[in-house]
């Protein structure tokens, strides 16, 4: 539902504070888990901030400003469709970067993926230079962010507790988000309307679940699996995100949108099968 909770407050708040308040509460959220768990103090030992900081970064402040970007001109169907890309940069990122060793198999599935992103641009590769490109563009760039973070962090920071790691990916998406929301203008005269009961609520289901207790889930996928296995998580995202889409918010599901859909998939499953790791690319650190 995040990508219809995204699509309710962006006109409120603008892209920059959609990726505010959804770090902050988040991060809120996760602060007050380890308040309760008595982990407070493992903010004070020594951490890799300069790794920390550039995964919230790619994590936070660059994708969900993308998403929300995206979302002003693309429904949240169709960003939801294409965030199920997220795996296929993952594979492709984790291959030129980070010593991930690709077979055959791997490249068949990545050239399916693109197949899938053609339907979903309804096979038409100008709509990436016409007016919807300011949508699908910053949507499929939110994705490959979403993949070498995951690289990154599977790599340099699997040392880092899960909730310490979610903590300060979503504060430094949160003074990130605040700032560019202030330079940018945008989300700072209409704070009145987040009283409003529909943005109240979406905004806790975007910040605490969506973003607080999903990113939770999310590195400890990482840290027990891999990056690979972590994003498989978006599979899930487009089936909803076309229910509730066509349910409260009256988008349109398409055939192609279907049949791009279901491309993806397969492009995912067959590129996220039998990766090899090469050999010292995550256990060596930089």
């Amino acid at each position: 539902m995040s990508f219809m909770f995204i699509k309710l407050i962006v006109p409120v708040v603008g892209p920059w504070g959609v990726v505010f308040y959804r770090c902050l509460l988040g991060a809120s959220a996760i602060f007050i888990y380890l308040l309760i768990r008595g982990r407070v103090l493992e903010l004070k030992k020594k951490l890799p901030w300069g790794s920390l900081i550039l995964v919230g970064i790619m994590n936070a402040i660059i994708p969900w400003g993308m998403i929300a970007l995206s979302e002003e001109r693309i429904s949240s169907s169709l960003a939801a469709t294409l965030n199920a890309t997220t795996p296929l940069f993952t594979t492709v990122l984790g291959a030129l970067f980070f010593g991930r060793i690709l077979k055959g198999k791997q490249w068949s599935g990545i050239i399916v993926g693109f197949i899938g992103i053609l339907f979903l641009i309804d096979l038409d590769l100008t709509a990436l230079f016409k007016e919807d490109w300011r949508g699908i563009v910053p949507m499929l760039f939110a994705t490959a962010c979403y993949g070498f973070a995951s690289q990154y962090a599977k790599k340099k920071l699997t040392a880092v507790p899960v909730d310490v790691l979610a903590l300060i990916t979503l504060s430094v998406g949160a003074l990130g988000g605040l700032t560019l929301m202030y330079l940018t203008g945008e989300g700072t005269e209409q704070f009145t309307l987040l009283l409003q009961r529909d943005i109240l609520i979406s905004l806790f289901g975007l910040g605490v679940l969506g973003s607080g207790i999903a990113y939770l889930l999310f590195y400890y996928m990482i840290q027990k699996g891999s990056a690979e296995f972590a994003t498989l998580v978006t599979y899930l995202v487009p089936v909803t995100a076309l229910i509730w889409g066509s349910t409260y918010l009256n988008e349109a599901i398409t055939i192609p949108m279907i049949v791009g859909l279901l491309c993806v998939f397969a492009g995912v499953y067959m590129s996220s099968r039998s990766t090899k790791i090469a050999r010292n690319s995550y256990k060596k650190s930089a």
